[in-house]
């Protein structure tokens, strides 16, 4: 009987620390270079915080006779700068589910340890209840009347004495596990709890960030939608593209310049292959080539700096080959836009970015992660316009893609 309780005993030990191990693999799986803490949870429901007011600040800002007095670009970056806020607000929310996810994971490690160590303790308990059935009082008895003498009496009833202390420290062992059990459950649940109401936040904003694009996105078509209005659009576009070209160029020529000089080293050792790669994530499809277009209503023809690739809202957007950021800014025309020198003269441009997440002046790999999807600009739904420029003259970039 003995020997099944003891087999059973460790047979319980062995699985909690097979399933611990398991557990522990996936958590180091799940965590690799991320330690979530409370500190690093309150910081970005202060982000949110931050991102929420600024909103309100810029509701207001709409709400105002000011914004019906702008001209259609400005209100367009006003209606962008909203968008970009409800965006981070998404991005924040899900930064705060991936350390609850982590904090899951290790909640659940604790409580499986604990129900673990209630397990071995239930186990002691009961061996000794078992004991206590097959020999009863009867052998606390047996012990003392075996003494041979009054001292021999004593001794033997201090050691009965530690036993029943024993008894009894089994007992508030087994309490005190299944009290740790409960605590850990319940922490579990909370954190559970609290990871469900931030998905259902985000749900609610990714509502709340198609209606913003949808104003936005009314506010362009309603300006195509009359040929004086859309010529002078155009017009604007057009004097605005043409000045970042410059500026480009400007960069370029600049940083050439730097890496005759030696002053650079770093520019000059990125250099890109030529060899362009898939801009927008892992997907899409051109909708708009590069050249000169007819305009589908007023029966005009346009010149397409770029190609217009169709892909949805909050795609990762990816440096097109291995260069450095000369350009990370916001402009009416482009929305949020970046541009990359890869040496030899060539460029590239992606943009109406939703966000940028490199800043000019840092090295880029071809395939890094630089900004999603987004529809900021003069842009009509969520797309990712890129082009690429060769020694300062606009190229289709299907050529090299």
């Amino acid at each position: 009987m003995k020997n099944r309780g003891f087999a059973r005993f460790i047979a319980i030990l062995l699985a909690v620390l097979m399933a611990l191990t398991l557990i522990y693999t996936a958590i180091a799986s799940l965590t690799a270079g991320a330690v979530p803490t409370q500190e690093e949870i309150d910081r970005l429901r202060e982000e949110k915080r931050e991102y929420e007011r600024r909103k309100q600040e810029i509701q207001s800002k709409i709400n105002t006779i000011e914004f019906e007095r702008m001209t259609e670009f400005a209100k367009k970056q006003v209606l962008d700068d909203r968008i970009m806020l409800t965006g981070l607000e998404i991005d924040n929310i899900n930064e705060t589910i991936d350390y609850y996810t982590i904090l899951i994971a290790e909640k659940e490690v604790e409580v499986l340890a604990a129900q673990g160590r209630e397990n071995i303790q239930l186990q002691r308990y009961k061996n000794r209840v078992r004991d206590m059935e097959e020999n009863g009082v009867i052998s606390y008895l047996e012990i003392l009347f075996d003494s041979t003498g009054f001292s021999d009496m004593l001794a033997r009833l201090d050691f009965v004495n530690d036993i029943m202390r024993a008894d009894e420290m089994l007992y508030y062992n087994l309490i005190d596990a299944r009290n740790e059990t409960e605590a850990a459950k319940e922490a579990l649940e909370v954190i559970k709890s609290e990871t469900e109401v931030e998905r259902e936040q985000r749900e609610a904003l990714s509502v709340e960030l198609s209606m913003q694009m949808f104003e936005a996105n009314d506010l362009i078509a309603q300006i195509e939608a009359s040929l004086e209005t859309e010529n002078a659009l155009y017009l604007e576009v057009d004097a605005e593209a043409r000045r970042i070209q410059n500026e480009i160029n400007e960069k370029v020529e600049a940083l050439r310049r730097e890496e005759e000089k030696r002053q650079l080293a770093e520019a000059n050792r990125v250099r890109g292959t030529g060899d362009l790669r898939w801009p927008a994530g892992a997907g899409g499809y051109i909708t708009s080539g590069f050249g000169t277009r007819l305009h589908p209503v007023f029966k005009v023809y346009r010149f397409h700096s770029g190609i217009d690739i169709g892909v949805d809202h909050g795609t990762n957007v990816l440096a097109a080959d291995r260069g450095w950021v000369i350009t990370s800014a916001y402009n009416a025309s482009y929305g949020n836009y970046i541009v990359i020198s890869h040496g030899n003269g060539m460029t590239t441009l992606y943009a109406h970015l939703s966000s940028r997440r490199v800043s000019e002046g840092v090295e880029v790999q071809k395939g890094q992660v630089i900004g999603l999807v987004g529809s900021t600009g003069v842009s009509t739904g969520p797309h990712l316009h890129f082009e690429v420029s060769v020694n300062g003259q606009k190229v289709n970039p299907e050529r090299y893609l």
